[in-house]
């Protein structure tokens, strides 16, 4: 449903902090032109005739047409509400910057979690401050780096990290301000806005890249993690915008399972790494790209955990693991895993296995109903698959005591835990209070995953030699409603039949 209430805000907003951009930009104050542009040992200088030439003949490229977008109204509900948890303290909340892979080249940028769920903006070299402005509530400022002025400078056209003419079109502060609602400054002003005194938090765990513009703010280096921690508990109870991006990463995510089962003939020659390619593609055409490295793991390779070297042989009769989420285009992720026989049916023991991590599965699932502790689902999983490696004999001791706190020597074979939450990140909201997150109850409105696997490593002489390298997880993204749990992933394929079905198809 439609939230007419926070759009209407959002638009309000928008008119009025794009005048505020419009001003910034007739006084000097918004697109630089002027910055020293990042050149290369290798770059030539250019002469001056060139130089006087690449600034004219250019024409106007201001996008018009921007309309609100959608997450705006449900960013302004976000920083209202970080806002209240903070009263009369400045907070600050950095995109990020790039970060080098090797040598010139740099990873592909993708922001910081808590930025975007505040802002809904994706830009490098932003930062978002909310100023406290004197009452209880405080005044958001968006500071980023716009494109260049064409008309002066050198950095559009020799800047290798933010010339439009290297590096692709950055928006400027105008659309920006239109886009998201909010007012937008140039990056170069932050400076002089952190200075004063007041009391100023700053969400850095991962990112220094502000620190050269922190000079003269008071900074309380003890309360960062009070606000990435509250930043974390707010995100725990994903909106009805959230979950909406949730539903299509899973949705993409699922199409590229199918990809790779419409390509076994080139996943037998080629192996992993074609399983991981054929993922990608679906990942970018679709999304943005992959939430996390795909894990594609097949035979023994599906006992190693996160298994993302991909340069495995994928031979029949054996089992592969696939554990691969798409990041939408809006940075939500899923994160499913199937574990699938590569020639289409499970051997008789293969089948014996993988039903019971799916029956576990089921139990995990279905323990978890609001208020039930977010552990619930673990325990629940690790009841049925200690029962059942007991009546597979292939457990040292009996189950009672395998389940004891005080043993758990079942955990050689399952190694992890079932749950994590799921969102912005694959790993998501990780800086919360652990007596709020996993020490807690789950709530509606929560996403998390259930994962039980098992795993017997091709070295372990405790199990049978004919279960030796096989490895077996299953993985679907849940959300808890006000009447229990909904498997956003039902539609892909996990009891035996299916899978075999899935395959053949």
């Amino acid at each position: 449903m439609t939230d007419t209430t926070a759009h209407t805000t959002a638009n309000a907003t928008a008119a009025s902090t794009s005048a505020s951009a419009d001003a910034a930009v007739e006084t000097g104050g918004g697109e630089a032109g002027n910055a020293v542009p990042k050149t290369a040992s290798h770059d030539n200088e250019p002469s001056p005739k060139l130089r006087a030439f690449m600034n004219s003949g250019w024409a106007d490229s201001e996008r018009h047409d921007l309309a609100v977008a959608d997450v705006a109204g449900w960013a302004a509900k976000r920083r209202d509400a970080l806002s209240q948890a903070f009263p009369g303290e400045r907070l600050v909340i950095p995109a990020g910057t790039y970060k080098v892979r090797s040598n010139d080249t740099d990873y592909v940028f993708r922001p910081h979690t808590d930025y975007v769920w505040l802002t809904g903006n994706q830009t490098s070299d932003a930062v978002l401050v909310l100023e406290p402005n004197g009452t209880t509530g405080h005044d958001p400022v968006l500071y980023f780096r716009p494109r260049a002025d064409r008309s002066q400078g050198e950095e559009f056209w020799r800047d290798r990290m933010y010339g439009e003419l290297w590096a692709g079109r950055r928006p400027s502060l105008t659309e920006t301000a239109k886009e998201f609602g909010i007012e937008t400054r140039h990056v170069d002003q932050l400076a002089d806005a952190l200075k004063g005194d007041v009391p100023t938090r700053v969400r850095r765990d991962e990112d220094q890249s502000i620190a050269s513009l922190l000079t003269g703010a008071r900074i309380d280096d003890l309360k960062d993690n009070e606000l990435a921690a509250t930043l974390s508990e707010l995100r725990l109870v994903k909106d009805a915008y959230e979950l909406e991006q949730l539903r299509d990463a899973v949705a993409i995510t699922h199409r590229g399972f199918s990809d790779v089962l419409a390509e076994m003939d080139q996943v037998r020659k080629y192996g992993e790494r074609w399983i991981e390619g054929t993922f990608w593609r679906r990942a970018r055409a679709e999304g943005n790209d992959v939430g996390y490295t795909s894990i594609a793991a097949a035979g023994p390779h599906a006992t190693t955990l996160h298994w993302i070297e991909n340069d495995g042989t994928v031979d029949d009769g054996t089992l592969m693991l696939l554990d691969m989420g798409v990041e939408n285009r809006q940075l939500y992720t899923a994160d499913i895993t199937r574990t699938l026989p590569v020639n289409g049916e499970f051997t008789p023991r293969q089948r014996d296995l993988y039903q019971l991590v799916l029956d576990a599965q089921n139990a995990g699932i279905a323990a978890l109903k609001p208020g039930a502790a977010f552990r619930a689902g673990h325990e629940a999983a690790m009841e049925v698959i200690v029962h059942g490696l007991d009546a597979m004999e292939l457990l040292p001791v009996s189950a009672e005591e395998a389940l004891d706190p005080e043993s758990r020597l079942y955990q050689r074979y399952t190694l992890h835990g079932v749950s994590h939450m799921l969102g912005l990140d694959v790993h998501d909201c990780a800086s919360a209070r652990n007596e709020t997150y996993r020490q807690g109850t789950v709530q509606p409105g929560y996403v998390l995953t259930v994962e039980p696997g098992l795993y017997f490593q091709s070295d372990d002489l405790t199990v049978p030699e004919d279960l030796r390298g096989i490895g077996i997880r299953i993985e679907d993204d849940i959300l808890i409603t006000e009447t229990g749990p909904e498997n956003l992933s039902e539609a892909m394929p996990r009891t035996i039949e299916d899978v075999q079905s899935w395959m053949a198809s």
